[in-house]
């Protein structure tokens, strides 16, 4: 669940409960002056409704009661044994009401919800030993809770819940932003400073990242700058050993054998070199949609004409954005490292997979020991025991890991069935 969902949900619900709480305290607070302002009304009817009976003449309480009945909406009935009666129902408020009213009219006054079959709220009274029933509108006994105060409440909840939502994004943009920013500082892309707005704290947070990613910035700017600085140094007087050897007109079998050894050497040495610079460059270069598989087929024949045994297979896939160099000195040092290892022939196959481009480069070599894959990656780190063979960097799968990462891929060493290694190259397409 992110930052912004569990904020805004324990917001919420804190809203929700508090909402309901407060209206729960109000009807509790709200039973007592209302159970005592029905009870007054109860009992001032039923005095009322018993006085105007005593006095009124008997041919006319017919009169009196459908006068009762039409303004004042109450019912007189005279109790009798035959009648079926229902009790009230148990609810707070009603027991309230009852208690106060026998305080005052006396223990013998009896309650009820309906005589055969009318509902009301009955209480009984006497006139000498005859009883009677006075029936008031079960409206008057209804909850203050109409629709009024649930539209009240349904508004009051709805601003606090929109209030919840702009608090918990407010916390919620500026993480989300150091988060994006962090992931492309990882991939090795342009920082884009962070805006510094906000409570202090997440203002000092934005700070302190555009900081970091400004030092970090110059500190990869100066390492390549003096890593391809040693490395272009290296180079010129290579190149002019190179040409000592080859212009010394050695005569003998020995020091043409000698001379063409260390030719080799030199070779290897600006190999390493030109390692050095591909990881300088990073893989930072532009993006173009381009045909990726042209590409790959294009390095496999410079390693077919060289007289290596490369396998190419692909299926059709769509131009996609891609920095054309980069991705082929990655390809390349896939392939080198599958020959210097693992011999030929060497497959390489290009797929789409899950979205992805997938470039895989198989050998047959000794393969990796599990857990030691993700140490390979690491600049200037080797496995001579397990990947035996010429001595190099340690830059190769290095610079493979940072192409991918700079394309929102990823780079996996994976162990070949029936012996051998796959490396397998995933970019966004």
């Amino acid at each position: 669940m992110t930052l912004f969902a569990r904020s805004f949900l324990l917001i919420a619900a804190l809203i929700v409960t508090a909402v309901l709480a407060s209206f729960q305290i109000y009807r509790i607070y709200e039973r007592e002056p209302r159970s005592r302002e029905l009870a007054q009304q109860t009992v001032s009817t039923v005095n009322l409704t018993r006085a105007a009976l005593i006095s009124a003449d008997p041919f006319l309480r017919r009169e009196l009661l459908i006068e009762l009945n039409e303004t004042e909406g109450l019912r007189v009935f005279p109790a009798t044994a035959s009648e079926k009666l229902e009790p009230l129902p148990d609810e707070p408020l009603l027991n309230l009401v009852t208690r106060k009213v026998r305080e005052v009219t006396g223990a013998q006054t009896r309650f009820a919800f309906s005589r055969d079959g009318e509902e009301g709220f009955l209480v009984s009274f006497f006139i000498d030993e005859d009883e009677f029933w006075v029936m008031l509108p079960l409206e008057r006994f209804d909850p203050e809770f109409g629709l009024q105060w649930l539209g009240w409440g349904a508004a009051l909840l709805a601003l606090a819940l929109a209030g919840a939502w702009l608090i918990a994004s407010s916390i919620a943009r500026p993480l989300a932003a150091l988060t994006r920013a962090a992931g492309r500082l990882g991939r090795g892309e342009a920082h884009q400073p962070l805006a510094e707005e906000g409570p202090r704290e997440l203002r000092g947070l934005g700070a302190a990242f555009n900081r970091m990613a400004s030092d970090l910035e110059s500190m990869e700017r100066e390492r390549a700058m003096v890593l391809a600085g040693i490395s272009h140094d290296l180079r010129t007087p290579l190149s002019r050993m190179r040409l000592a050897l080859e212009m010394s007109g050695a005569t003998t079998d020995e020091m043409r054998g000698y001379s063409a050894a260390m030719i080799t050497d030199i070779e290897e040495i600006d190999a390493i070199i030109g390692q050095f610079l591909d990881f300088a460059r990073g893989a930072n270069e532009e993006k173009s949609r381009q045909d990726i598989g042209a590409l790959i087929e294009e390095v496999a024949e410079h390693y077919t004409r060289l007289g290596k045994k490369i396998q190419f297979r692909q299926e059709s896939l769509s131009p996609f954005r891609f920095a054309r160099m980069a991705v082929r000195r990655a390809i390349s040092n896939l392939i080198d490292n599958a020959l210097r290892h693992g011999g030929e022939p060497i497959e390489v196959e290009l797929e789409s997979r899950d979205g992805r481009v997938v470039i895989e480069v198989r050998d047959r070599g000794a393969g990796i020991p599990a857990g030691e894959a993700e140490r390979l990656k690491r600049p200037f780190t080797r496995l001579d025991d397990a990947r035996g063979g010429p001595p190099g960097a340690g830059l190769g799968l290095a610079i493979v890991e940072r192409v991918a990462h700079a394309h929102g891929g990823a780079l996996e060493l994976a162990p070949r069935a029936g012996g051998g290694l796959v490396a397998r190259l995933m970019l966004a397409s």
